[in-house]
């Protein structure tokens, strides 16, 4: 089954909505962590900027009101698509 496009995969200022976790790819410790933050199904992110070291790791990704960093290896476990801008009516 394809998963479709993951978090790591995200162009920067791009908006996208959780479509799927893998949450049993994570750590349950991180998992828990992420769960707390929010990050779920359904939740819209932002990739704000990556880092410049080793693999471009974290990211620093909007979630509601919050900056966060999340690491490369868990922005693989979740399934991403982008949200289309809403055009205004005329």
């Amino acid at each position: 089954m394809d998963k479709g496009r993951t978090l790591d995969e995200l162009a920067p200022d791009v908006t996208a909505r959780i479509t799927a976790i893998d949450w049993t790819g994570l750590p349950e410790s991180d998992a828990k962590r992420l769960r707390a933050l929010g990050v779920d199904d359904g939740a819209e992110v932002l990739v704000l900027h990556r880092g410049v070291f080793g693999g471009r790791d974290p990211l620093a990704i909007r979630l509601g009101s919050m900056t966060i960093a999340v690491r490369r290896g868990h922005a693989t476990a979740i399934s991403v698509e982008p949200v289309q801008a809403e055009t205004a009516a005329a």
